[in-house]
């Protein structure tokens, strides 16, 4: 097995189906993430960089403490797709009127093409505006053949 790490960050939408689960559409382009640690501060940058595009599609149930199970599908170009669960449960709140952000771990339970029989952890870090815009953040730690 090869181990495989990398960061992607997710831009799209989110909105209640006709079953009053949340139904997410986001997108990345292939990337490059710098941070530059200094007196100043942080400084963190996302470029677009010539590759293929990914796609995520999930749906979400949310329960009336706030948390969520999600599960759903990112496809990574030609490179081939994984679909995923959450494990456990993600959380979600914020300080902020107006936005909610929060956390989640999914567990990725398959894949297909270069993926096939991929396994792995993938954390997402989000924000999500009242307009429905959400910036999703992935960390992912696949193992693929």
């Amino acid at each position: 097995m090869k181990q495989i790490a990398f960061a992607l960050q997710f831009k799209g939408s989110v909105a209640p189906g006709a079953d009053g689960k949340l139904q997410a559409k986001t997108g990345s382009s292939s990337q490059a993430i710098k941070t530059v640690l200094g007196a100043a501060g942080i400084q963190a940058t996302v470029e677009s960089v010539a590759g293929d595009s990914a796609t995520f599609e999930s749906v979400a149930e949310i329960s009336s403490d706030g948390s969520f199970v999600e599960s759903g599908t990112i496809t990574y170009g030609k490179a081939g797709k994984v679909t995923f669960k959450t494990l456990g449960r993600g959380m979600g709140a914020s300080p902020i009127d107006g936005l909610n952000r929060g956390a989640v771990v999914w567990e990725v339970t398959g894949g297909e093409g270069t993926l096939a029989g991929a396994s792995g952890l993938i954390t997402s870090t989000f924000t999500l505006d009242a307009s429905g815009h959400i910036t999703d953040n992935h960390f992912a730690v696949l193992f693929v053949r």
